[in-house]
């Protein structure tokens, strides 16, 4: 597939699925969570965390990230996404507006709670994986 039919079936698969592993580095070892994630036109990725969680202060000693999305268990055929990009802290009244949701409620007092913080990633590289034998696909950015 081309360029552009490979960034559309990316989007749809951002679309259905919310939910991923976000993983960091620290000491030169990896480490993951699972993390929910929202993304604009131009892929950029978007996570609500806390301030004082370990993946913030990884992410500010190296903003390099990679999250595996989109995988449902079935096996052969169960297409996903591998996204490497980096990270950068947001906390501007903006990105928590658009952020902001009822669910947060369990972690943060309100979007105004000072811990709330916006984790953006721009990737540098997806694959899309497992879906056939032509994959993996590579969309670089």
């Amino acid at each position: 597939m081309n360029q552009e039919e490979l960034k559309s079936h990316i989007k749809d698969i951002l679309k259905d699925h919310k939910v991923g592993t976000l993983a960091t580095v620290k000491n030169n070892k990896p480490h993951s969570r699972f993390m929910t994630f929202w993304n604009d036109e131009n892929l950029t990725l978007f996570t609500p965390t806390s301030n004082e969680t370990y993946k913030a202060e990884e992410i500010e000693e190296n903003p390099f990230v990679h999250i595996i999305i989109g995988y449902e268990g079935a096996g052969p055929g169960d297409a996903f996404l591998e996204i490497q990009g980096q990270a950068q802290i947001r906390s501007d009244e903006k990105i928590r507006d658009w952020i902001w949701n009822d669910h947060m409620e369990r972690w943060f007092s309100s979007k105004d709670d000072d811990e709330l913080i916006v984790l953006e990633i721009f990737p540098e590289t997806i694959r899309l994986m497992n879906e056939s034998k032509e994959t993996p696909e590579q969309l670089d950015m």
